[in-house]
């Protein structure tokens, strides 16, 4: 179920964090949630895609993430936000669940002009499996690698990685390949066909161990003014970094 009054509460976040730097750019990206995991995980379409049927959960599957980007592109755009799509579905091919092509011309003009370009984990063609889902980690770390962003931030409900999960009591305050061991990662406790937190803390460490100027964040977006926090600078949630 969408949540109107929280899309508009983090738009207005992002705008005001924008007020303060207008020479942020930024890329905004979002998963499907109850939209498209529940179709996904029905139709078991990130595993492949290659029946009739299998072809028509992969549009059931893209119609229900479409309709939360509507919503989401709807909330920003409200907040005042230079915000236009980029589906993934319709700029990316996949080889075996992993980004083989995507032509990022369109979208580096975008951040050139002060737009910001929105995309979703989303339905891709694969060479392979016929289709799949890419998640918008998958989406980031490729965009990582060819834009090489200073941070990365990714805004969930959990206010960071517990170190003591499931008691979730304490949290990690900074996560780096040599401790990575020591944290105490679990899957989504929701449907999630596209990983959990073990996946956006593994994800992150690739990038970090292969661009150590990069810092990513793990925080909640549920906490009033913490995405406005952080991207205005300030320290949120569970680190990840390099050393």
């Amino acid at each position: 179920m969408a949540r109107p009054a929280t899309l508009a509460r983090l738009g207005a976040e992002i705008a005001a964090a924008r007020a303060h730097n207008p020479a942020l750019r930024l890329v905004i990206g979002h998963g499907s949630g109850s939209f498209g995991h529940v179709s996904a995980q029905k139709h078991r379409t990130r595993q492949g895609v290659h029946s009739p049927e299998n072809w028509l959960g992969f549009v059931e599957v893209w119609r229900d993430a479409n309709a939360l980007h509507r919503l989401v592109l709807d909330a920003l755009s409200a907040a005042g936000l230079p915000v236009i799509s980029f589906p993934p579905s319709a700029m990316t091919i996949a080889a075996d669940g992993q980004v083989a092509a995507w032509n990022l011309e369109p979208l580096c003009a975008a951040l050139s002009h002060g737009i910001i370009p929105l995309i979703q984990g989303d339905t891709i063609f694969d060479t392979v499996r016929g289709g799949t889902i890419l998640s918008t980690e998958d989406l980031f770390v490729y965009l990582a690698r060819q834009l090489q962003p200073e941070k990365i931030f990714l805004a969930g409900i959990e206010p960071g990685v517990w170190l003591d999960f499931p008691a979730c009591q304490q949290l990690f305050p900074a996560i780096t390949p040599a401790n990575f061991t020591r944290a105490s990662l679990a899957g989504a406790s929701a449907t999630d066909v596209t990983g959990g937190m073990q996946s956006k803390v593994r994800a992150m460490l690739s990038l970090v161990e292969e661009n150590p100027a990069l810092r990513g964040y793990i925080f909640s977006g549920e906490t009033p003014g913490a995405v406005r926090r952080a991207l205005c600078g300030d320290p949120v949630g569970t680190i990840i970094h390099a050393v």
